[in-house]
């Protein structure tokens, strides 16, 4: 034996302490290898079937494919790999694709003796179009109840404490010749989803939100949320958004046959909606630039008597209503254009003001927040400077009351032609048009007048006019020669006042009472207007405007 010993000792080499180390790391890297691949090959693909079958039978009208997922025992954690899901009503293309969903323990929260989850969804592409939002609409099941909640909660068997998405991008896609609506670089996170740490808060869950929208504008929300209140979650949130490009929402604006144009949208404010409580609060609205067209149409005529019922009915839900309170500071409009659109007649017109500044203030659906404000000046027809000022009050068991008091000035109206010959079948050459009107509206009763005024009108000019059929030359003759009779010699002037009463929602007024009211003006009262070299757009009341009896209109905003 001993001879063997030293056998060994002199025939053996000897084995050095790093050659030693190289072999148990050696050793390791192997069983690592061989561990993994027992558990990707005995763990993985069997848990990855197990939790898509879980996730897609809570899912109401979706379906969910994981490519992969891979399970990490040492910090009992799972990744979710190239999640896809698509809508079965609409499958192409895949409402979301999930690059990676990481789901893990949330190892602060056991300084607090809670074992939850943290979840990260990383770089998540969601998009939808047209046929798939109708369908989404369509749908009588709540978003509360398509399982969207629980079948996170199938992937990890821990409660969702933290939830986070990075560098998300979301895309609506409409039909037609529209830029897609899109959101990038969006990152959300909300903490303590589970209260761990406030669990007396009304909120104790933090929340933050920001983006970009539509390429350009930014969008920024710094909230609190208790995502266990009952029937749906809580939520309260200041948000700002700045620099939003309003001609993205082109496709769905013009459902409601309204076209917008060019135009920035900026806005701050405060949001509250839980179970017992709706408040939007906004402290400013600015609007630059925007060019706005409601469009009437006979095919849609149905359809916006539809719009306006819904439109009548949720303000009539709102007003006054103590869970519900809208509130904005301040509304600005700057540098813009407004207009009606008729294309029921024929030949088609538009009514439009440009250049509009408007400022609104003190907006709200209760009565308890005062008097509010509308100032607005611009152009008629790009031409006619105007003013309007309105302001109003809900009431606590009424509709509001209402005041408002127009001036329209020195409109040329030759271009309102258009107008003129949709319902006078003539047209104008010359002349200038006013407009002055006052309205009050108390306990459902409106009281008001509309003046308008028609200076130096010329109605048919044989030079212009000579390529014109003969029947419509003798027409524009004959209604020329009324328009001269009717006219205030020396000052070439026809005026009238039509009055406003009754019921809100049939105020009476007659045709008869304007056309006598002209023939009164014809042979009567001397109006004294000048139309003509006026220094400024808002001149003070001339004679005949002191010496033309106005009706009554008090104001219903008067200290009672």
């Amino acid at each position: 034996m001993r001879r063997f010993i030293n056998f060994l000792k002199t025939k053996t080499p000897r084995i050095t302490r790093r050659q030693l180390l190289i072999g148990l790391a050696t050793t390791a890297a192997v069983l690592i290898v061989v561990i993994v691949a027992y558990v990707r090959i005995f763990i993985d693909e069997p848990l990855r079937r197990t939790v898509e079958r879980n996730v897609n039978q809570r899912l109401k009208g979706y379906t969910a494919s994981i490519a992969a997922l891979h399970f990490h025992p040492l910090s009992l954690s799972l990744d979710l790999e190239d999640t896809t899901i698509v809508q079965d009503a609409h499958p192409e293309p895949p409402v979301a694709h999930i690059p990676l969903l990481h789901a893990g323990v949330h190892w602060r929260a056991l300084l607090h003796g809670r074992l939850v989850a943290d979840f990260l969804i990383d770089s998540p592409k969601f998009d939808i179009n047209l046929r798939q939002a109708q369908k989404e609409v369509e749908d009588k099941t709540p978003v509360t109840d398509r399982g969207w909640q629980d079948a996170l909660q199938e992937i990890y068997p821990l409660k969702i404490n933290v939830f986070r998405v990075e560098n998300a991008d979301i895309t609506y896609v409409d039909e037609g010749p529209f830029k897609p609506l899109r959101l990038s670089k969006v990152n959300f996170h909300a903490y303590d989803i589970r209260n761990t740490r406030l669990k007396q808060s009304t909120y104790p869950s933090q929340i933050h939100l920001d983006g970009i929208v539509f390429d350009s504008g930014k969008v920024v929300l710094d909230g609190r949320a208790d995502f266990l209140a009952k029937p749906f979650p809580g939520i309260k949130s200041d948000f700002s958004l700045q620099q939003v490009e309003l001609d993205y929402f082109k496709p769905i604006i013009q459902r409601y046959h309204v076209d917008v144009r060019k135009g920035i949208l900026s806005s701050d404010g405060m949001f509250e909606y839980a179970p017992a409580t709706k408040v939007t609060y906004l402290k400013h609205i600015t609007i630059e630039k925007v060019q706005i067209d409601y469009v009437h149409q006979p095919q849609t005529a149905k359809d916006e008597a539809v719009i306006g019922e819904k439109v009548s009915q949720t303000a009539k839900e709102l007003h006054n209503n103590p869970e519900v309170l809208v509130q904005v500071d301040e509304v600005n409009l700057k540098k813009s254009d407004l207009a009606y659109v008729n294309k029921a007649t024929n030949p088609n017109y538009r009514l439009y003001f440009s250049d509009l500044d408007l400022q609104a203030r003190n907006l709200s659906n209760q009565n308890t927040q005062g008097t509010a404000t509308v100032k607005a000046q611009g152009k008629f027809m790009g031409t006619g400077p105007t003013l309007i000022n309105v302001a109003w009050r809900p009431r606590a068991k009424s509709s509001s009351d209402f005041n408002l008091n127009l001036r329209v000035e020195n409109t040329e109206m030759t271009r309102m032609n258009d107008l003129i010959r949709a319902y006078g079948n003539f047209d104008v050459t010359e002349g200038w048009f006013s407009l002055f009107s006052e309205v009050a509206i108390r306990d459902g009763e409106i009281n008001g007048y509309i003046k308008p005024f028609f200076a130096n009108v010329k109605i048919y000019d044989p030079q212009k006019e000579a390529n014109k059929p003969f029947l419509t030359k003798v027409r524009e003759g004959i209604i020329a020669a009324l328009a001269w009779v009717l006219t205030n010699k020396p000052r070439d002037e026809i005026a009238t006042t039509v009055t406003l009463t009754g019921k809100v929602d049939s105020p009476q007024y007659s045709n008869w009472e304007a056309f006598f009211g002209m023939l009164k003006n014809a042979f009567t009262t001397a109006l004294r207007r000048d139309f003509e070299n006026r220094s400024s757009p808002l001149p003070p009341k001339t004679q005949a405007e002191k010496e033309t009896p106005q009706p009554s209109v008090p104001s219903p905003l008067a200290e009672r």
